[in-house]
C-alpha cells in the first residue's frame, strides 16, 4: 500500500497539496495558511487523537469522550523543531497511573509519532475529568 500526495506551487512558497479529492493549502511563511510547522503539528495530534481513544479501550479507558490537545513546538536558532510537547485533556476521569499506560500506548499506535526522529516525540501529560 502506498499513500499519494501531489504538491504544487505556482509561485513563492506557498503550495496545494492534492490529497485523494481533498485540497489543502500550507504557507511556509504562514502569511495565507498555517506553516510547514504549525501543519506538522496540528497532523502530529490529530493522529494522536485515535491512538489515544483505541490506548485508552486497550488500557481500560472504555470512552474518553471530548479530547482536547494543546501543542507546542519549541524552535531553535534555525526555525527548526527542537521538541515537541502534548498537554492532553480528556472528559473522562483517568488516573494518572491508567493516564500513563494510556499515553504509553499510545505512543506505540500513533504512526505520526512513529515517522519522527526520536527527539521530535512529544512529551505528553494528560488531565483527566477536563470538562
Amino acid at each position: 500500500m502506498t499513500k499519494d500526495v501531489t504538491t504544487v506551487s505556482e509561485e513563492g512558497f506557498s503550495a496545494t497539496n492534492e490529497v485523494r479529492e481533498f485540497e489543502t493549502t500550507i504557507d511556509a511563511t504562514g502569511e495565507d495558511a498555517p506553516d510547514t510547522l504549525e501543519t506538522l503539528l496540528s497532523t502530529y495530534a490529530t493522529c494522536y487523537v485515535p491512538a489515544l481513544r483505541v490506548g485508552g479501550q486497550q488500557r481500560g479507558v472504555e470512552e474518553m469522550g471530548r479530547i482536547e490537545i494543546h501543542t507546542t513546538g519549541e524552535l531553535n536558532d534555525d526555525d527548526k523543531l527542537e521538541s515537541i510537547a502534548f498537554d492532553v485533556r480528556v472528559e473522562t476521569a483517568v488516573d494518572d497511573d491508567t493516564a500513563t499506560e494510556v499515553i504509553e500506548r499510545a505512543n506505540e499506535l500513533c504512526k505520526v509519532h512513529d515517522a519522527l526522529k526520536t527527539e521530535l516525540h512529544a512529551e505528553t501529560s494528560l488531565e483527566g475529568e477536563a470538562f
